[in-house]
C-alpha cells in the first residue's frame, strides 16, 4: 500500500521567523517579571489593595498613551520601535535589579518602573502587531498568530515563571537581572527583522490623503474617527472592554489568593503559574483546526462564554487540584478568543491604519484594566474570593448576551485564498 505524502506547509518567512525568535526571548523575561514582581511587592506589603494598584499602574499607560504611541507606530519604522522599547526595558530591569540588591527598593519604586515599564510595553506591543500582518499572508495570519501565542507561553510560563519563583528564592534580585538579559537579547534580534516596512507605511499614508491632512495629530484624529465611524468594529471593541475590566477585576490580587488561600509557597508560585499556561499552549496548537472545522466566530462565543464560567468556577475551588483543571481549561478557552480575535482585527483593520487604531482600541480595551484591577482589589479586601465570584457571573451573562453580535462578525472576514497548486 503506498504512503499518501502529506503536503509541506508553506514557510511564514524568514521576517516572521526572526520576529518569532525575538518574541521568544522578550517573553521568557516577561515570565519572569510576571512571577517576580508580585513576589516581591507581596513581601514589602500584605494589603490586597495596595498590590492591586501596582497591577493598575502596569495597565494605566494603555489608557493615557496608546493613542499617540500608535500613531507614532504608524509613521516609524516598527523594527527600529521595537527594539527601542525593548531596550527601555532593559534599562529599567537593570535599574529594579540594583535597588533590590543594595536594600533601597520599595513600593514607589517599585509603583514608578511598573508604569515605566507598561509605557514601553505599550510600544512594543503595538508595534509588533501593527507589523504581523505586513510579514503574513492573509491566509497565514491564524497560523503565525497561533504560533506566537503559543511560543509565548511556553517560554513566558513554562521557562521564565519557574525560573523565577526558584531565583526569588536563591536571591530577589536575581529574577530581575535573568529579566534584563533576555530583553537585551530580543533587543538585538529585533533589529535582525528587514527594514522594508516604511515603503508600504508611506503608500498607505498616500492613499489617506485627500481626506485628511498629514500632520501627526491629524492622522490620529482620522484613525479615531475610522473606528468610531466603523459601528461593527466599535461594538467589538466595546465588548471586549466590559469583559477585560472583569478579568482585570478578578486577577488583579491572584498573587495573595494563591499565597494566603491556595497556601502556595513563594518558591513555587511560578510553578503553579503554568498551570493556566498547559491549556493555553493547547489552545495555541489545535485553534486553526477548530477554527476550520466549526467556524472561527463560533468558536470565539464559546470561548468568551467559557472564560466567564470558569472564572467563576476559580472562586469555588476547594484545593489545587480542582485549581489546575480549572486553570487548564481557562487557559484553552481564553487563548482561542485572543488568536482568534486578533486574526480577525488584522483582517479588518487596513494596515497603514493599524497602529492608531490598535492603540484607539486597546485605550478602550487595556485602559480599563486598570480600573478593573483596582475594583478587584476593593472586592479582595472583604474576601480574596469574591473578585472570581462577581467577574464570572457579570462575565458570563454579558458573553451570553453577545453571541449573536460575535457570530455575525464572519460577514466582515474576506474568503480564504485558495493555495497555489504545486
Amino acid at each position: 500500500m503506498a504512503l499518501v505524502k502529506r503536503p509541506r506547509q508553506e514557510s511564514l518567512g524568514k521576517p516572521f521567523n526572526r520576529l518569532f525568535s525575538a518574541s521568544l526571548a522578550s517573553n521568557v523575561a516577561d515570565g519572569v517579571f510576571k512571577t517576580a514582581a508580585p513576589l516581591l511587592a507581596a513581601t514589602l506589603t500584605n494589603d490586597p489593595f495596595v498590590i492591586s494598584l501596582m497591577a493598575a499602574l502596569v495597565m494605566l499607560p494603555w489608557l493615557l498613551f496608546a493613542i499617540p504611541i500608535g500613531g507614532l507606530v504608524d509613521r516609524l519604522d516598527r523594527r527600529l520601535t521595537l527594539a527601542t522599547s525593548n531596550a527601555v526595558r532593559f534599562i529599567l530591569a537593570a535599574f529594579l535589579a540594583a535597588t533590590i540588591a543594595t536594600d533601597q527598593v520599595n513600593i514607589p519604586i517599585l509603583y514608578a518602573v511598573a508604569f515605566l515599564m507598561g509605557i514601553a510595553e505599550v510600544a512594543y506591543d503595538t508595534s509588533s502587531q501593527s507589523l504581523i500582518p505586513q510579514l503574513l499572508k492573509p491566509q497565514h495570519l491564524e497560523r503565525g498568530n497561533a504560533r506566537l501565542e503559543v511560543g509565548a507561553i511556553t517560554t513566558g510560563e513554562f521557562i521564565g515563571a519557574p525560573i523565577s519563583g526558584l531565583l526569588y528564592a536563591a536571591a530577589i534580585a536575581l529574577p530581575f537581572i535573568w529579566g534584563a538579559f533576555g530583553i537585551g537579547v530580543a533587543s538585538v534580534l529585533l533589529f535582525m527583522i528587514p527594514g522594508q516596512v516604511r515603503t508600504d507605511l508611506k503608500l498607505g499614508r498616500q492613499l489617506q490623503q485627500g481626506k485628511v491632512a498629514p500632520g501627526f495629530w491629524q492622522e490620529i484624529r482620522f484613525g479615531i474617527q475610522y473606528l468610531y465611524e466603523d459601528k461593527v468594529l466599535l461594538k467589538l471593541v466595546l465588548f471586549t472592554a466590559f469583559i477585560g475590566f472583569w478579568f482585570a477585576a478578578s486577577t488583579s490580587t491572584w498573587v495573595l489568593f494563591m499565597l494566603n488561600v491556595m497556601k502556595v509557597d513563594p518558591a513555587w508560585y511560578g510553578l503553579f503559574l503554568t498551570i493556566p499556561a498547559v491549556g493555553s499552549v493547547l489552545g495555541s496548537l489545535i485553534v486553526p483546526k477548530v477554527s476550520k472545522r466549526f467556524g472561527r466566530t463560533n468558536v470565539m462565543a464559546a470561548a468568551i462564554i467559557s472564560s466567564g464560567v470558569l472564572t467563576l468556577l476559580f472562586g469555588l475551588a476547594p484545593n489545587l487540584w480542582v485549581l489546575s483543571i480549572i486553570g487548564v481549561l481557562q487557559g484553552i478557552a481564553i487563548t482561542f478568543w485572543n488568536v482568534l480575535l486578533m486574526s480577525t482585527y488584522h483582517q479588518i483593520i487596513p494596515n497603514h491604519l493599524f497602529g492608531r487604531i490598535h492603540g484607539t482600541r486597546r485605550t478602550l480595551v487595556w485602559g480599563m484594566m486598570p480600573v478593573g484591577a483596582l475594583v478587584g482589589g476593593a472586592l479582595a479586601v472583604i474576601d480574596l474570593r469574591l473578585p472570581f465570584f462577581v467577574a464570572g457571573i457579570v462575565c458570563t451573562v454579558t458573553a451570553i448576551i453577545g453571541v449573536p453580535f460575535v457570530k455575525r462578525l464572519s460577514n466582515l472576514l474576506p474568503v480564504a485564498e485558495e493555495p497555489h497548486p504545486a
